[in-house]
């Protein structure tokens, strides 16, 4: 991973912050919508994603979504329905956005690589809440339903994530963050 920066700690945190204080409302509107309204909770499903893929895509270096999910999750801790289960909520979904980078060994960042990303956290995260939360018995077209939102939401999160983060560093945002060039010739 190379040196680790004050500006790339810094710069995670500020994501980090923000992304906690983007899912306390997320976490309420889903938790008050889950056991009555599935497909109407899947929508905010992608909040949680948006922070991570900003780390990931503006920083590119290892850790990035990890680290933010971290610091998301502590932020929204006190505010949170669902208490410091929100940090491992957190970290398993920027575990999620990581992995695709972890199996290039972070050698690759290509914006499909989000994407793969995502769509394996969909699947596991639906598989998990319509088993875990009994949706079956719920009518079929409900939990299908549920499904579907749940991926259009994070994948349209990676999408938003991908544009906001592309147009910070066009404006020169966490420039010191970054790998350097010298660090990627070392790290490859």
């Amino acid at each position: 991973m190379g040196k680790v920066t004050t500006a790339y700690l810094l710069t995670c945190a500020a994501i980090g912050v923000a992304t906690g204080l983007l899912i306390i409302p997320a976490t309420a509107f889903s938790t008050a919508t889950y056991a009555t309204m599935p497909p109407v909770s899947a929508i905010v499903a992608g909040a949680w994603v948006i922070g991570f893929v900003v780390a990931m895509r503006l920083i590119e270096r290892p850790g990035a979504a990890l680290l933010t999910g971290l610091i998301s999750g502590l932020v929204a801790t006190p505010l949170s329905t669902t208490g410091a289960a929100i940090v491992v909520t957190n970290v398993m979904f920027a575990a999620f956005i990581e992995l695709p980078f972890l199996v290039t060994l972070y050698r690759r960042w290509s914006r499909w690589l989000y994407f793969v990303g995502a769509t394996v956290l969909a699947a596991f995260y639906s598989v998990w809440t319509v088993t875990a939360a009994d949706m079956q018995a719920f009518a079929g077209w409900v939990v299908a339903l549920y499904v579907a939102v749940l991926f259009a939401s994070e994948l349209g999160a990676v999408a938003l994530g991908l544009v906001i983060a592309d147009r910070l560093r066009a404006a020169g945002v966490a420039r010191l963050a970054r790998r350097r060039p010298a660090d990627v010739a070392k790290a490859g």
